[in-house]
């Protein structure tokens, strides 16, 4: 099997895991554990995890130049992708969330256009602005369908939240090439605890852990294991071989891979304004993504 084709393989179990924790996350949240709480579970959870596998790799040292570097990712795909993420998941539906995320790719494409000092066409423009009019729309539909479910609050931090995934699939890939994932992922994480810890450590505090049921402690683990620790293995061994863009295409797969647990659960439902914000999204992506025969904006 060719390195490629393993990434891809990657990619697809990453989102696969990340479309169950839309609906498995929001069992947990925040009826018995509060978002910040549970982001300092799953760093703790993934540091440990981390720091026992790096045991069995080669040892790596950092070079002094990289530093800012891990900061910069522990700063931008721990503490505010996830605090920003299961707040808003906290406070919004599954499926609204997953549409949100797809401006991700987006998002990527825009920061990777600004490094590269790349000019932007006229159908990248066209396609942005459609994406932001069906992000638009779709954060103000909970209003129009009587969504009870979704909140316009919600909807923005999950914005906010891809943004922020969005950038820190740009600056980690060079640490991807340089250094072994394992190594990446320790120190991004035992950095990452320093930022989120002072805002979760009052509501860890509350969490009532005799209440738990079997079904809350299987939910919690998947998330600290599955989502925590493998999908960020999977998501950053195909940055190793594949680009920023090709990763962030991948969340495409997340509207459907969330709505089938969520419909199955009964924690969302469907309504044309769901359906046609994230087709339109897709469009505006895919304009986004196609510069073939674009005329570029002088």
């Amino acid at each position: 099997m060719n390195k490629n084709l393993k990434a891809h393989i990657s990619l697809l179990l990453a989102n696969l895991i990340y479309g169950a924790n839309y609906s498995i996350a929001k069992f947990v949240m925040p009826q018995f554990v509060m978002p910040s709480a549970f982001i300092v579970l799953r760093v703790l959870s993934a540091i440990v995890l981390f720091w026992i596998t790096s045991l069995f790799i080669p040892k790596q040292k950092i070079d002094k130049q990289d530093y800012k570097l891990f900061v910069l990712c522990a700063l931008f795909g721990i503490a505010i992708n996830q605090l920003l993420f299961f707040k808003g998941l906290s406070i919004t539906s599954p499926i609204h969330a997953s549409i949100m995320m797809l401006c991700s790719p987006i998002i990527i494409i825009v920061i990777s256009t600004f490094l590269r000092s790349d000019n932007f066409t006229r159908q990248q423009f066209l396609g942005m602005f459609l994406s932001f009019v069906a992000a638009v729309f779709l954060v103000t539909s909970n209003q129009i369908a009587s969504d009870k479910t979704a909140s316009t609050f919600g909807d923005f931090c999950i914005f906010l939240n891809a943004i922020s995934w969005g950038y820190y699939l740009v600056i980690v890939q060079r640490l991807m090439k340089k250094y072994h994932t394992i190594t990446v992922m320790k120190w991004i994480f035992t950095i990452g605890l320093i930022f989120v810890f002072p805002f979760g450590y009052s509501d860890l505090k509350l969490v009532e852990w005799n209440l738990f049921t079997p079904k809350l402690w299987l939910a919690v683990l998947y998330v600290a294991v599955f989502v925590t620790y493998l999908a960020y293995i999977f998501n950053n061994y195909a940055l190793k071989q594949l680009s920023p863009g090709i990763v962030g295409n991948y969340i495409y797969l997340q509207p459907i891979l969330a709505t089938l647990p969520a419909l199955y659960f009964g924690t969302d439902s469907l309504n044309p304004f769901k359906i046609i914000s994230a087709i339109t999204i897709v469009v505006g992506v895919y304009l986004v993504s196609n510069k073939r025969n674009a005329v570029v904006l002088k």
